[in-house]
């Protein structure tokens, strides 16, 4: 009956110190929204892609971000079914990929974008993302205009597989258009419900902006991060994250507010071993953020 009641009394103890904490009621789980954009292992994934694969859960991440994929080339050579099943078989999800949309952002052509949006619904992605826009595409306010209106388009078509497109920034939407930047036109002339944002904020802060002000002005349009550190004595280069210059504790303070749902790493360039520092950006977003 004693070690009952003592069962009891520590459950209650637990719950209560839970309430009091709720990171700790969640810590376990927590490792779930910790991905990393396959991008950052470009060279090696190629040549390897179930080894890569292994690596990056070993590295302890649970989600991944594709890139690249296209019904020829498929993941690295991969049909869908047999990338997801080696996925599933690392614990891996990807709730995000980037797929090129520039020819049908030119074009309005859906029969590619139908091909893209299969791949992503294979995988059962939440978010089809578009990457980049190629230099023609963005010379002046009208074309921004054309690409929401676009992005709009695609969405309804991400809808009826279950998706949701997103956009993934550089510097390049920060510069002005008359009264507003590229980036506001997108914000605002999107589909707020169907269109999120992936903020890169290495990008962001690389264009001297504070990421915050674009959480209070668009708050719960942000569902995805890249978490991208800057080098210090090289703007132009990354670093592992908590090595670099990005305010990554302030900024995670307002995750909230910019609806965080997925912080995914990317580095560009390394200075050491690949695998070395996607474990190193890994534990610091792990331990010092969430």
């Amino acid at each position: 009956m004693n070690s009952r009641r003592t069962f009891i009394k520590q459950s209650a103890i637990a719950l209560a110190g839970a309430a009091i904490l709720p990171g700790f009621a969640c810590s376990a789980a927590k490792n779930d929204v910790v991905g990393l954009q396959l991008y950052t292992l470009r060279d090696l994934l190629p040549k390897d892609v179930k080894g890569v694969i292994e690596k990056v859960a070993a590295a302890g991440y649970r989600e991944v971000e594709t890139y690249g994929y296209t019904a020829e080339s498929k993941f690295w050579g991969m049909d869908i079914k047999s990338f997801k099943s080696l996925l599933e078989a690392n614990g891996l999800k990807a709730p995000s990929g980037h797929f090129g949309l520039d020819n049908y952002i030119k074009t309005g052509d859906t029969e590619e974008l139908k091909t893209l949006i299969e791949g992503a619904a294979g995988l059962n992605m939440s978010y089809l993302t578009c990457p980049y826009l190629d230099q023609s595409l963005r010379s002046n306010a009208e074309d921004y205009k054309r690409v929401a209106e676009r992005l709009n388009e695609a969405a309804a078509l991400c809808k009826q597989s279950g998706l949701q497109l997103a956009y993934h920034n550089h510097d390049f939407e920060f510069q002005k258009h008359g009264e507003r930047t590229g980036y506001d036109i997108l914000l605002e002339e999107t589909d707020k419900d169907q269109v999120q944002f992936e903020m890169d904020l290495y990008w962001v802060v690389r264009a001297g902006l504070d990421p915050k002000d674009l959480f209070d002005k668009h708050p719960g349009r942000f569902v995805m991060w890249h978490v991208k550190d800057m080098d210090k004595a090289d703007n132009t280069l990354n670093t592992e994250v908590g090595d670099g210059k990005v305010d990554f504790k302030t900024i995670f303070k307002h995750a909230k507010l910019a609806g965080l749902k997925h912080a995914i790493v990317e580095q560009e360039n390394f200075s050491i071993d690949p695998y070395v520092s996607i474990k190193k950006s890994f534990d610091y977003v792990d331990r010092q953020l969430l």
